[in-house]
């Protein structure tokens, strides 16, 4: 079924997208071959265990009931330095447990001071509704409070819900910035400050938001920046509201060891019909499938279930209960393939993910490597298809 082609490639083609505007990007063959280049496997010993941290001994149960004895790398680093009050650049991918990486200091330092307020922003709706769930475990019993707002979910909801007395503030740029315009969010009142996943942010056009968000903040406060990556755009953002960081970097690898990669020639083919025949095979237990525009995924999804699938979509056209039932129902395993544009599903922790399908070719390496490491996580093995015209 599969050709695993080792050809020669040129790096960059052009395709002429609808409205005639070339488009550039690169092959994903090369994406295959510089992934399985690049993977470097890396033994790391633990300095520390959970019980070591000097933090409340509630967090410390809740810790233990999720089944967690050993930090991870990110996690080793991290939590004792926020600890102490420092502020810190995380350099970790996704899926490293950096959230809990500054959960547990701040949880701890809030448990401490019960006036403390935390400002943790996040580039898209399920991501800030993951760090909700973490904080929510991380946080059982302690009677600390979070508000969740982001988009596509209730304003008034929200309204009502930043009344009450709160501790956590979780949301996404853009309605954290509508609701501080509307006077419903005094940023002054924050003084510890999370900022996740920061390159996406920046590529989604956050970089003034931030700006908005720092500018209007205590100039004493903590600040913790993770990203997966530093570009040069990011250093004078950096040294604006960052005192004397101390930078971490658990980089070890580019993508999971366990992922086996490959790619689909169509040659001519129906792509669709493709697809439909690819996961009618058994060993497709669960798929995420990934396409470029909202549009397309909400197509593909609807052809599929006509076909027999049990499908379901994640995109910005849908709204966040949408969004959040479909992925429910995929983790649940009620539904067996989740299509999803890439915006749509940053951030997504899904356990057994078996095959990661590129129905539509990223247009970075970077967005390629955030793909497939959605799978083969969690020591099991998984599967990643890219299609190729």
């Amino acid at each position: 079924m599969y050709h695993h082609s080792r050809g020669n490639f040129r790096l960059f083609r052009g395709q002429r997208p609808r409205g005639g505007r070339r488009q550039k990007f690169i092959n994903p063959s090369l994406f295959v071959r510089k992934a399985e280049q690049n993977i470097v496997q890396q033994e790391y010993e633990a300095q520390f265990k959970f019980s070591d941290f000097s933090i409340h001994e509630q967090i410390k149960a809740n810790i233990e009931r999720k089944g967690f004895a050993t930090p991870t790398p990110i996690q080793d680093q991290v939590i004792p330095l926020a600890l102490q009050g420092k502020d810190v650049i995380g350099i970790a991918n996704t899926g490293t447990g950096k959230t809990a990486a500054f959960l547990i200091p701040l949880i701890n330092k809030v448990l401490g001071n019960r006036g403390e307020k935390v400002l943790i922003v996040a580039p898209t709706r399920e991501l800030a509704f993951q760090i909700q769930d973490d904080f929510r475990n991380l946080s059982l019993n302690t009677k600390l409070a979070s508000v969740l707002v982001i988009g596509g979910a209730s304003m008034f909801v929200q309204f009502r819900q930043l009344e009450r007395n709160h501790h956590f503030l979780i949301g996404t740029p853009g309605r954290i910035k509508d609701l501080v315009q509307r006077g419903k969010i005094h940023l002054s009142m924050y003084r510890s400050l999370v900022l996740d996943e920061v390159d996406r942010m920046l590529d989604m056009g956050f970089i003034n938001d931030i700006r908005f968000f720092v500018e209007k903040m205590p100039i004493e406060r903590q600040t913790l920046f993770f990203s997966a990556t530093i570009a040069n755009q990011m250093l004078p953002l950096m040294n604006s509201f960052l005192k004397d960081p101390v930078r971490i970097s658990v980089k070890v690898q580019e993508t999971v060891g366990l992922v086996d990669q490959d790619i689909i020639r169509v040659n001519g083919r129906n792509k669709t019909e493709l697809l439909h025949e690819i996961l009618r095979q058994e060993m497709f237990e669960k798929v995420l499938v990934f396409g470029r525009t909202k549009r397309g995924v909400e197509k593909l999804s609807e052809l599929l279930v006509a076909k027999g699938h049990r499908a379901a979509a994640i995109h910005g056209n849908k709204s966040q209960g949408q969004r959040q039932r479909a992925l429910d129902l995929f983790r649940r395993g009620e539904v067996r393939i989740l299509l999803a544009t890439d915006v749509a599903s940053r951030g997504l922790d899904i356990n057994n993910v078996s095959h990661v399908i590129n129905f539509d070719q990223p247009e970075t390496y970077e967005d390629y490597i955030h793909r497939i490491g959605r799978t083969g996580r969690a020591n099991k093995k998984g599967s990643a298809l890219t299609f190729i015209d």
